[in-house]
């Protein structure tokens, strides 16, 4: 496969976008990295610069609204067969493309690799959430890191209002199309969730936002369960909230399609 447009969307992403966009460039063929800011008011625009001057393809825009009304913009901007949306807090695990590249067929729309929180820790703990993620991905899709055909979504009109499940319009409508949407245990991505997530203000709103959406989808009311009760872990331990800034990714081993890692402070 030729070199692909990425698209990140920003907004006040200066916490993990180096990271993120490392991680991209070292592991993807980027024809342009498509930057969707949302007039940010910290470092993102500068570090966007950074990579601008560094690499020279970089395609930066703003946009004021939601992730919706964003990735609509991010997509009328893509040129290549196909591209990927990456969050602007992950990071992708090496080889992405090429790893994703072996599921492509022709009835593929879209290859979703599943995200791994970077607080989790045990590898039972570890297994049961790949397994849990893969069941929310499957019912209501996700974009962390996502490998899309574009001429499945070229003519696609996301809601503007849609800023939470954005990523579920945009599964349905590929397979609408008659393609498949692919969720795969590798490659992936760590995601480094900002510590605000592990608010009990924060959490109690995602909560309710959550079960609007799961209440009529069983398998997704157990998935959310078991996220729920990291979620409340991390809350009472207050663990998160003492380390999660000063973590990053340093090793990743892979043995039979399972992930081993360590995080280590950041210097």
């Amino acid at each position: 496969m030729e070199a692909i447009d990425v698209a990140i969307l920003t907004m006040n992403s200066e916490r993990m976008l180096k990271e993120c966009v490392n991680s991209v460039y070292k592991n993807v063929p980027i024809r342009n990295l498509i930057v969707v800011d949302g007039f940010s008011t910290d470092a993102t625009v500068s570090i966007v610069k950074e990579f601008q001057e560094k690499y020279g393809n970089v395609k930066f825009v703003q946009e004021k609204g939601t992730r919706g009304k964003a990735r609509q913009t991010a997509i009328q901007l893509v040129k290549t067969e196909w591209f990927m949306f990456v969050d602007s807090d992950v990071v992708l695990s090496k080889n992405w493309f090429a790893k994703a590249e072996k599921f492509v067929n022709d009835d593929v729309g879209a290859i979703w690799g599943i995200e791994i929180w970077s607080v989790l820790k045990g590898a039972k703990i570890l297994k049961l959430f790949e397994r849990m993620t893969l069941k929310i991905f499957e019912q209501r899709g996700g974009t962390h890191d996502i490998l899309i055909r574009r001429k499945t979504v070229e003519d696609i009109q996301i809601p503007p209002h849609l800023h939470t499940y954005e990523d579920g319009f945009i599964k349905s409508w590929i397979e609408k199309k008659g393609f498949k949407v692919l969720g795969v245990y590798e490659p992936y991505c760590f995601h480094f969730r900002p510590d605000t997530v592990w608010s009990v203000n924060n959490n109690v709103g995602c909560v309710v936002s959550d079960l609007k959406y799961a209440i009529y989808r069983p398998v997704l009311l157990l998935s959310y369960g078991f996220y729920s009760a990291i979620v409340i872990y991390q809350i009472v331990s207050n663990k998160f909230n003492k380390t999660s800034r000063f973590l990053k990714p340093i090793l990743i081993q892979e043995s039979i399609g399972r992930v081993n890692y360590q995080i280590v402070p950041m210097t």
